[in-house]
């Protein structure tokens, strides 16, 4: 993986090992928790930090 801000729901499909629909399925459902959290998001798009923590329990500080 790149160090981009942001991860595309092309790459978690392939991150992954998933269809691109069900990847942008899980973008939308990462950003709606964001949106809860009161961040501002980007379509097709999530934070790399999130994503990371979210599927491999990966923290910033580890």
């Amino acid at each position: 993986m790149s160090k981009e801000l942001f991860v595309r729901a092309e790459e978690v499909a392939g991150v992954l090992g998933i269809s691109k629909p069900y990847a942008y399925k899980l973008v939308r459902e990462m950003n709606e928790e964001l949106k809860q959290k009161g961040f501002l998001t980007i379509p097709g798009r999530v934070s790399r930090n999130y994503f990371e923590e979210k599927f491999y329990g990966l923290r910033e500080n580890q």
